[in-house]
């Protein structure tokens, strides 16, 4: 592989929204996540499925980009740190209305989807990128690639969109295993693609790739280790860890996936298990979140399973 993708390699990891009993933001709460996870990872977003990004409206959004740019590039200027903004719309004014606001606040890395109402067809996915990316031309974007949006992209199609749209420089990926990392990283490699704990490995074993880690607030550690094994290209540890965080999910979560809720139900449980106990459970209307029975559940077969993967108290990581 000699190409070099347009994005850094890295993990990325969501920053997820608590919410008040009457749907407020908790400024406070969302100021000490954000910094958790600074202490730890450089590269962050808000607005994806976890974080909410399909329920806000316009003044939740402007309000938490304030606070994330605050909490980011406000109180880092010096320091080489990588917020994203992502916006999730149903019309290309919709989204370009937001990033507008997002990019006056000073951000400069967005995270796309697609317009979800009607799927997309080549012409139309061609324009969207084109009049989206093509409005901010200073700024860099990833897609994010998920079968919400009813399309879900190929390495060629991205190969195509790349001709057009030079500040397209990333993607996000869930699932799809070895044959999806293999079709993004042999058909588009100028792009950097983040992919989950499940795809990462393969697609370290093909070429430069990143780690999307929904898992990184809760087990930090790991999260790094599956990276460097990627980085290193070491089979044996990749295969572990793959399969650790497997067996992570489906024991400590497990119960609660038959219910198929929407991701931000899992998300704050993950968070809260990464030490943030703040953080509420409740998710805009009219989705649905976790009980606080059910969070503990998880917690002691955390605890109880995996003792390794729980991430230290901020005392012992100074």
């Amino acid at each position: 592989m000699t190409e070099t993708p347009r994005y850094p390699r890295a993990i990325l990891v969501s920053c997820e929204i608590p919410w008040d009993e009457n749907e407020t933001l908790l400024e406070d709460v969302f100021r000490r996540e954000v910094r958790s996870v600074l202490e730890h990872f450089t590269h962050l977003y808000v607005f994806g499925t976890a974080g909410e990004g399909h329920a806000v409206d316009t003044d939740r959004f402007r309000q938490i980009v304030d606070v994330f740019f605050d909490e980011t590039l406000g109180r880092h200027p010096e320091k080489a740190v990588y917020p994203m903004v992502g916006v999730i719309g149903l019309s290309t004014a919709n989204v370009v209305e937001r990033l507008a606001y997002a990019f006056e606040v000073g951000f400069r890395v967005f995270q796309i989807s697609l317009p979800s109402w009607g799927v997309l067809n080549d012409r139309e996915l061609m324009r969207f990128f084109v009049d989206v990316c093509g409005t901010f031309p200073e700024a860099k974007f990833l897609h994010y690639n998920l079968p919400r949006a009813g399309r879900v992209l190929t390495g060629s199609d991205y190969a195509r969109i790349l001709e057009q749209v030079p500040n397209l420089v990333a993607t996000k990926n869930t699932g799809g295993g070895l044959a999806k990392a293999t079709d993004l990283l042999t058909q588009a490699p100028e792009l950097q693609h983040f992919l989950g704990e499940e795809g990462y490995g393969h697609g370290a074993l093909i070429g430069e790739c990143s780690l999307l880690s929904s898992m990184g607030p809760m087990t930090p550690h790991k999260a790094w280790e599956l990276f460097r094994a990627g980085i290193d290209r070491d089979v044996g540890r990749i295969v572990a860890l793959q399969h650790g965080f497997h067996q992570l999910v489906t024991t400590v979560l497990g119960p609660l996936l038959i219910d198929r809720r929407i991701d931000g139900a899992y998300d704050k449980i993950i968070v809260r298990l990464g030490g943030l106990e703040e953080m509420p459970l409740r998710l805009l209307s009219p989705y649905q979140g976790f009980s606080e029975e059910e969070y503990q559940s998880c917690r002691d077969r955390f605890h109880h399973h995996f003792p390794d993967w729980v991430a230290s108290p901020p005392k012992e990581r100074l």
